[in-house]
């Protein structure tokens, strides 16, 4: 007869996983807040775009969610290497997402707003899929979690995927300003209705 697994060592398992998670999700803030000291230190070496700012908002707040609802896979029961292939994918695909957001350099007299239009493809691609994969990472946590969080959820993640989508087909500035803007306030809007408080 096979023994029940010790839920100490599923602890030991989570903890091993999320010490990786951590750097990862360290990794990107840093690269962000660096860049972001950057503007302050030198504010005419490239010219900033508002919309720009925004998702680099949005991507620091999604950063500090990812860190703090990852803890509901403390529950997860069984840990096998495919889990946790998955889970460390979506800390690095977070992470590239800051690196497209905020690059390491821009060509001389260039601004972010050219940056941020000529980059839009990848951008929004990695987003799009970022909210797919985050489908996978609410079951993986279970029926009953996937279940609190209600239709709502879908609907957000469906959402984000279709504006992501019509911004990487179309350069309207209306459209930007308007997308970048809602899905900041939306996310702030998620994260403290649904997850001030963690069980």
């Amino acid at each position: 007869m096979q023994e029940a697994a010790d839920p100490a060592s599923h602890a030991s398992l989570y903890i091993h996983v999320r010490i990786l998670l951590g750097m990862i999700v360290g990794l990107g803030l840093t690269h962000l807040l660096r860049h972001v000291a950057r503007l302050v230190e030198r504010p005419n070496a490239h010219r900033i775009h508002g919309v720009h700012l925004v998702w680099v908002a949005f991507m620091f707040v999604y950063l500090l969610h990812f860190w703090w609802w990852e803890f509901s896979l403390s529950h997860q029961a069984h840990w096998n290497f495919n889990l946790y292939l998955y889970v460390t994918l979506y800390a690095l695909l977070l992470y590239l997402l800051c690196a497209l957001v905020f690059p390491e350099s821009l060509p001389e007299g260039g601004g972010y707003r050219e940056y941020y239009y000529g980059r839009r493809h990848w951008f929004f691609g990695l987003l799009a899929l970022m909210f797919v994969v985050d489908i996978g990472d609410t079951l993986i946590k279970g029926t009953a979690y996937a279940q609190q969080l209600g239709p709502e959820y879908w609907v957000r993640n469906t959402v984000y995927v279709a504006g992501s989508l019509v911004a990487i087909a179309t350069r309207n500035p209306r459209f930007h300003g308007t997308f970048a803007v809602m899905a900041l306030l939306y996310e702030l809007s998620w994260i403290w209705r649904r997850y001030e408080i963690l069980t």
